[in-house]
């Protein structure tokens, strides 16, 4: 699989992750997640593709006292930005498909916005079953389909227009699990027969369209891929073709849903 692909940013990318995607994106959901593992004082917690740690942090506050949380990802920029902002947690560099923690570690495992970027996408939720104490619940987050969420299918389509589908389809590339038959197949081939999914409506917020456009290029993928010239030519085109997004006071809000996909271990 295509690195970039993977969801994979330098390091300089995970500063602006942390500082505007968590906002705009990523924030509403981490809480959403705990309440959906059911996580409660005491449990171990594990997040995997833990990025630069929303979710993990939200999880050590909803296991404390007691508790532990742990947050893993392959990409060790993203951990050191996850190191200064969560002391409480525990962060560990690995991959979802060979998870370094023995068989029933957890009460409960999480996931947010991960799982679309696993090379093994089966043998990553395999793995995260088998580091699953019986009775303990998972709790894993995708976006919906893009069609869903028309500002970033707006996007899609201008980067297409401007740049050709290599670059268009680094953003296409979140939303390719928001299919619910496909997710479900996913997890029954991990051997997780009995999962619930369910759609949640959430909403994507940026002070402005040229933060927005700063946020997608600088802060992802695109940022290796977009050259300075390029990325004025974005910012210029995207100030027209996006400006249907944007509310009076020059902010930018549009509908972003999720499928949440839980499932528990039986005892």
């Amino acid at each position: 699989m295509d690195e970039t692909l993977t969801g994979q940013v330098t390091r300089s990318a995970a500063e602006i992750y942390e500082e505007f995607f968590l906002p705009a994106l990523f924030q509403e959901w981490a809480p959403r997640i705990a309440a959906a593992a059911h996580l409660a004082s005491g449990q171990r917690v594990l997040d995997v593709a833990c990025g630069t740690g929303v979710l993990a942090r939200e999880a050590a506050r909803w296991v404390a006292p007691g508790g532990m949380a742990v947050g893993l990802d392959r990409n060790e920029g993203m951990l050191a930005v996850a190191r200064r902002h969560g002391p409480d947690v525990t962060w560990k560099l690995g991959v979802a498909e060979a998870l370094p923690f023995a068989d029933a570690s957890f009460d409960a495992v999480v996931s947010q916005f991960g799982l679309m970027f696993f090379e093994d996408r089966v043998k990553a939720l395999g793995e995260m079953w088998r580091v699953l104490k019986p009775g303990g619940r998972m709790a894993v987050a995708v976006w919906d389909a893009l069609e869903t969420s028309p500002g970033y299918a707006a996007v899609v389509v201008l980067l297409d227009r401007l740049f050709g589908a290599r670059i268009a389809n680094e953003l296409r590339a979140p939303f390719v699990l928001g299919d619910a038959k496909i997710l479900r197949t996913l997890f029954n081939d991990a051997g997780m027969p009995d999962v619930e999914i369910q759609v949640q409506s959430g909403t994507a917020r940026f002070p402005s369209i040229e933060s927005w456009v700063q946020t997608d290029v600088k802060g992802w993928t695109l940022a290796d891929l977009i050259d300075e010239r390029q990325y004025e030519l974005l910012q210029r085109e995207a100030a027209i073709a996006l400006r249907r997004f944007v509310k009076t006071d020059g902010s930018v809000a549009f509908d972003s849903p999720a499928q949440v996909v839980t499932a528990q271990r039986p005892d």
